[in-house]
């Protein structure tokens, strides 16, 4: 049973993370999510929930301006060939997202690691990063230095890479 956006909070507070969160309408693509521009500081994301052929799974993750070369993306993230995305259920299965509310924040739901994280280099620049709560009716607002604590503590040490054109 995937974790709820509730237990998110409480394991964030358990490591002394502190967060905002927004609550809106739901969101399901960046275009979308632009709409809260202005009202919500710091970097806005775009992840992609992606396979290789050997069948293992990347959470890539940048700005949500960052253009990103699904064709060459396999070469810089040492992918076996080329990516695609993953099937719903196996986004629910690793994760515990449906698609449009796909989150590094979903990690949570990997203890064994199965995921690999990626995070585009230029995304780490801005001092906040926003990311889904696990659901899309809500963002919620870290400190990068905090989101990197975060994913370590649930075994996902990140790959940082120049994936954005």
């Amino acid at each position: 049973m995937p974790k709820t956006p509730d237990e998110l909070m409480r394991y964030l507070a358990e490591l002394d993370i502190e967060v905002t969160t927004h609550h809106h309408p739901p969101l399901f693509t960046v275009a979308e999510s632009r709409s809260l521009r202005g009202e919500i500081p710091g970097a806005h994301t775009k992840n992609l929930f992606l396979k290789d052929k050997k069948d293992r799974y990347f959470l890539v993750t940048a700005e949500e301006e960052a253009e990103l070369d699904l064709k060459t993306m396999h070469h810089k993230i040492g992918a076996s060939g080329r990516v695609s995305f993953g099937k719903p259920d196996a986004l629910m299965a690793m994760l515990g997202v449906v698609p449009g509310a796909v989150t590094l924040f979903g990690v949570i739901n990997d203890p064994e690691g199965k995921v690999t994280v990626v995070l585009d280099e230029e995304l780490l620049k801005d001092e906040i990063i926003n990311a889904h709560p696990l659901h899309n009716t809500a963002t919620t607002s870290i400190r990068t230095a905090d989101l990197l604590r975060f994913l370590r503590s649930t075994g996902h040490e990140p790959l940082i890479l120049k994936l954005s054109q």
